[in-house]
């Protein structure tokens, strides 16, 4: 599915997007808000990760943020 569409699908379902796609995702989110459609958020991680490490990640950004603070929001954890 490409990046516009999985952006749209995720916001529709109001869910965090977490990808590895770290070189074109940022530039589809970018003009998928220059269209003025809204995202849950979108969360870039390191291929490179173990499970573990994402794991850990994903974990801590849920204890320490709310939904509302991922709106229209892009983080890129490396």
């Amino acid at each position: 599915m490409p990046d516009p569409d999985v952006l749209i699908f995720a916001a529709a379902e109001e869910r965090v997007l977490v990808s590895f796609d770290m070189k074109t995702m940022p530039v589809h989110f970018g003009n998928h808000l220059a269209q003025n459609l809204h995202s849950a958020g979108v969360i870039l991680l390191p291929q490179e990760l173990s499970i573990g490490q994402i794991i850990e990640i994903l974990h801590l950004v849920w204890q320490a943020s709310t939904a509302e603070e991922w709106i229209d929001k892009i983080e890129i954890f490396s």
